[in-house]
């Protein structure tokens, strides 16, 4: 004996292909949803998008690989972004930077030595919490006065 062959009821299919079961069901017009857009405020330093408080010299905030990275390939953390701006860089470096470079531990000594350079500028934090990316971003958002260094392609 063979196979019986299994034939599909027109009904099936059709119903299977309906568009408007296929879209989502029906929609009536006057059930439109409506969404709720979050938009920052534009602060009133930016003319058109020409930010008017940046301007030399430049306060950069510094992120922890920023400093790696300017110790792996040898460049002097001040020098170099006077050499990168053309201008008068004050270099500031967060409280969570320097808690961050803290917990890496005795591999990263050097980074914290130059962390802890005179010519470089603390700052406060008054968060709770150490995660740097975050505050450096809350920072930079409030006061755009600041340059962000990183190598971070998540903050850019």
């Amino acid at each position: 004996m063979g196979k019986a062959k299994k034939t599909r009821k027109f009904a099936e299919v059709k119903r299977m292909l309906n568009p408007k079961t296929l879209a989502g069901g029906v929609q009536k017009k006057n059930e439109t949803k409506e969404v709720v857009k979050h938009v920052d405020k534009t602060p009133s330093a930016l003319f058109f998008k020409y930010n008017t408080q940046l301007g030399p010299p430049y306060r950069v905030l510094i992120d922890t690989n920023f400093i790696n990275f300017s110790i792996r390939n040898k460049i002097d953390l001040i020098k170099g972004m006077m050499d990168c701006l053309y201008a008068e860089c004050t270099a500031c470096i967060t409280d969570c930077v320097m808690a961050e470079l803290e917990k890496l531990g005795h591999k990263y000594r050097v980074a914290l030595k130059v962390a802890k350079d005179p010519r470089i500028e603390r700052l406060p934090c008054s968060h709770k919490g150490t995660y740097a990316d975050d505050c450096i971003c809350e920072r930079v958002k409030q006061h755009r006065c600041y340059i962000a260094a990183t190598c971070d392609k998540d903050l850019r």
